[in-house]
């Protein structure tokens, strides 16, 4: 065992998470599909070995400081996914969970493909689409326990993209950096609309980088109106605001 598997070994245990050897190999295999498939298409900024377990699979374990996952019939989205995360890593960790990946880019999803198929994961589906899109269909529709988003857009026009997949009395934990005040009070508008309301927000850092990050954690109250979402582009575009804030509704 190398010293990032170590690391991210003892800082897993501090979540709550004991991952065996098997696990970090997978963590480890991940790595290099990351780092091998980077060289072709654009996965990641993040390359550096103990940059990428700090930053993108610590930074994902993270939300099992939000979300009980240890359900074993627990089902998890992941919204605009990119590289698998917070997903992949989660998928890892928790092996019971029931994983549904959305990104609108196929090569993407071919990436994710592989890498579900070369750490033999099960129950992990890979949909090509856009997230307006994917949540009208009804096996997806107010069907999961927790999705997730990370770092994706502001919140306001995030929740339109992310609530309708949640089940009424799940979850949607979306990802966030710092100086997130903002986007909180202008999202209050969205949440009221799509059945929802804000929980909580965990304040983050990471262990060596410090920086700080966010957890915001919205209950779904009820299900999604059959106005949301709308079609694919205008929730980012023209997000739901309140009418005194300007923006079109």
């Amino acid at each position: 065992m190398t010293d990032p598997q170590m690391w991210l070994q003892i800082q897993a245990h501090e979540l709550g998470l004991e991952l065996t050897d098997d696990q970090l190999a997978q963590f480890e295999r991940y790595y290099e599909l990351l780092v091998e498939w980077n060289e072709k298409m654009n996965l990641t900024g993040i390359t550096e070995r103990a940059a990428v377990y700090e930053k993108h699979f610590y930074d994902s374990l993270t939300v099992a400081s939000a979300a009980d996952l240890n359900d074993e019939v627990l089902t998890l989205a992941d919204i605009g996914s990119g590289a698998g995360f917070p997903s992949i890593p989660l998928k890892i960790a928790y092996p019971s969970l029931k994983v549904t990946i959305v990104d609108s880019l196929a090569k993407r999803i071919r990436f994710l493909d592989e890498v579900v198929s070369q750490l033999g994961l099960k129950d992990v589906t890979c949909v090509h689409g856009r997230a307006e899109d994917i949540a009208r269909l009804p096996d997806h529709r107010d069907q999961y326990d927790v999705v997730t988003a990370r770092a994706v857009a502001r919140l306001a026009g995030l929740n339109e993209l992310c609530l309708p997949f949640a089940k009424p009395g799940g979850m949607f934990v979306s990802m966030k950096g710092s100086d997130i005040q903002e986007e909180l009070d202008e999202s209050r508008y969205s949440l009221d609309k799509l059945g929802a309301k804000l929980m909580e927000v965990k304040r983050l850092e990471l262990p060596i980088e410090k920086s700080e990050r966010h957890l915001v954690i919205i209950a779904k109250t009820s299900a999604t109106a059959k106005a949301y979402p709308r079609k694919a582009g205008v929730p980012l575009k023209t997000p739901l605001l309140a009418s005194s804030s300007g923006v079109r509704i």
